[in-house]
C-alpha cells in the first residue's frame, strides 16, 4: 500500500522492554517530562473522546505552544491515537502511536500522523519537516525511558 504525501511516520524504534511497560511510559501523562523533549507536558483522562491538552515545541523555534486534540483510540498495551480537526473542516490531522510486542521482554514503537482534507497538503508543507524531526525524538525518548525503568525490575 502507497503511503499518502501527507503521512508522517516516525523511526521504528525496538525497545529492550515489553510491551506493557512501554505502554506504561507512554501513558503515564505525568512523566512525559522526564523523557519527551517535543512533547514535554500532556494532561488527559486518557478516556476516548476526552481533550488531549499537549505542550509542544513550537515549529521552526524553541518557543513551547498549547495544542488541543481529541482521544479517538485507546487500546492497551498496542495503540494510542488522537486527531485535531479544524472548525472549518480544512484539514484533520490524525496521529496513531503503536507499540508491538517482539516477545515477552522486547517491544518496538512507532507514530505515524496524517494530514487529511484540503488544507492537508499545505499543512504538509508547513510542517512535515519539523513534525517527523519531533516524532523521531519521541521515539527515541521513550525507548531510553522504557528501557530504563524495565531494566530496574
Amino acid at each position: 500500500m502507497e503511503r499518502p504525501a501527507t503521512l508522517v511516520a516516525s523511526t521504528k524504534v525496538e525497545i529492550e522492554a515489553p510491551a506493557e511497560v512501554t505502554w506504561g511510559v507512554l501513558t503515564d501523562l505525568k512523566r512525559y517530562r522526564e523523557w519527551n523533549t517535543f512533547c514535554p507536558g500532556i494532561e488527559s483522562t486518557l478516556e476516548v473522546g476526552d481533550p488531549v491538552i499537549m505542550t509542544v515545541m513550537a515549529p521552526n523555534s524553541t518557543e513551547l505552544s498549547t495544542a488541543v486534540e481529541h482521544l479517538v483510540v485507546v487500546e492497551p498495551p498496542r495503540r494510542l491515537c488522537w486527531e485535531a480537526r479544524m472548525p472549518d473542516g480544512t484539514v484533520v490531522a490524525r496521529r496513531d502511536q503503536y507499540i508491538d510486542p517482539l516477545g515477552p521482554e522486547r517491544s518496538s514503537y512507532f507514530t505515524v500522523d496524517v494530514f487529511l482534507g484540503p488544507g492537508g497538503n499545505e499543512l504538509m508543507d508547513q510542517i512535515g519537516v519539523w513534525a517527523k524531526a519531533g516524532f523521531d525524538t519521541v521515539a527515541r525518548g521513550l525507548k531510553r525511558q522504557a528501557e530504563a525503568l524495565h531494566s530496574k525490575k
